[in-house]
């Protein structure tokens, strides 16, 4: 096995795990500790990714860019949260799926008719193009960065959740609203304050996906199918968990994909192989989640509501 490829995947992998995070980690807040299923979180995503690319394209300058994902996705988020999400914290769960699901459908029809139906790029930010060499392997400088920032926000908000007043207050709501009311909390703004969180670091990862992948009216369903197998494998309602499986399944999905088509050929034809081998990468993630269901149903990770 190549060495320098190897290498190369497993950033891959952390990569495409710290983009998860970003996603999932708004999400399992949201359903952990809020008890409530959105599926237009998805969408949230792609509103990043198109704010993001917007002003990138317009302005030039990459803090523009996460700034107006960060805004854009946060109001929206808040809205949602206003108008739909309050509702329905009382109701069934599939009343919460089915709204949500109508508005993923809503926007991504609303991004087609703002952005159209074809793809829409953006390039790499000015002075994050480039490569640095590690262990005699070239990596992306633009890469490396949003490990960097899958980092930092894993640790701010496993900081905020347990060690923050704030944290505090949004976990005792979870467990008692009523009393945490009573004993002054204001657990409805804590509601909407989470919402907020979760949407901001869903644009943020989209707005971080834009220069690496083809911005387009539906892109947040696929991630949206990903985050939520790894809230499940996580724990939902972990933080911790949430980054434990987003990098498990990145490095299952990234190594599969890479390595399995090499191996299957030894049994197989290289056509067969390099079709079945990629294939096989993607069902090994719902195997996952379907061993931990099976044996470990909380998780690899007690929630945060426990």
């Amino acid at each position: 096995m190549n060495g320098s490829l190897l290498l190369s995947q497993l950033l891959n992998g952390l990569q495409l795990g710290a983009l998860l995070f970003l996603l999932s980690s708004g999400l399992t807040l949201i359903f952990g500790i809020m008890n409530f299923i959105n599926l237009a979180h998805g969408s949230l995503y792609m509103i990043g990714a198109f704010l993001g690319a917007t002003a990138y394209n317009a302005s030039g300058s990459f803090a523009f860019a996460i700034l107006a994902a960060v805004v854009g996705s946060g109001l929206v988020g808040v809205a949602l949260e206003r108008l739909i999400a309050r509702p329905l914290y009382r109701h069934d769960h599939l009343y919460q799926v089915l709204a949500t699901f109508g508005l993923m459908m809503f926007f991504n029809e609303l991004a087609s008719v703002i952005w159209g139906s074809r793809p829409y790029f953006a390039a790499v930010p000015q002075g994050l193009e480039g490569a640095v060499s590690l262990f005699g392997s070239d990596y992306p400088v633009y890469r490396l960065m949003i490990i960097g920032v899958g980092a930092l926000v894993a640790l701010g908000a496993w900081f905020l959740i347990q060690r923050t007043r704030f944290g505090m207050l949004i976990r005792a709501g979870a467990s008692n609203a009523p009393m945490a009311s009573v004993l002054g909390a204001n657990v409805d703004l804590q509601k909407t304050l989470l919402f907020l969180l979760g949407a901001v670091l869903a644009g943020v990862a989209g707005a971080l996906a834009g220069p690496i992948l083809s911005v387009q009216s539906g892109m947040g369903e696929p991630v949206l199918i990903l985050a939520l197998v790894v809230i499940v494998v996580g724990g939902i309602g972990s933080v911790r968990g949430t980054l434990v499986a987003a990098l498990l399944i990145a490095m299952i999905d990234t190594l599969g994909r890479a390595f399995l088509p090499d191996v299957l050929r030894a049994v197989f034809d290289a056509s067969v192989a390099n079709a079945v081998g990629p294939a096989l990468a993607s069902m090994l993630i719902y195997v996952l989640m379907a061993v931990v269901l099976a044996f470990r149903p909380q998780g690899l990770v007690f929630s945060a509501r426990r």
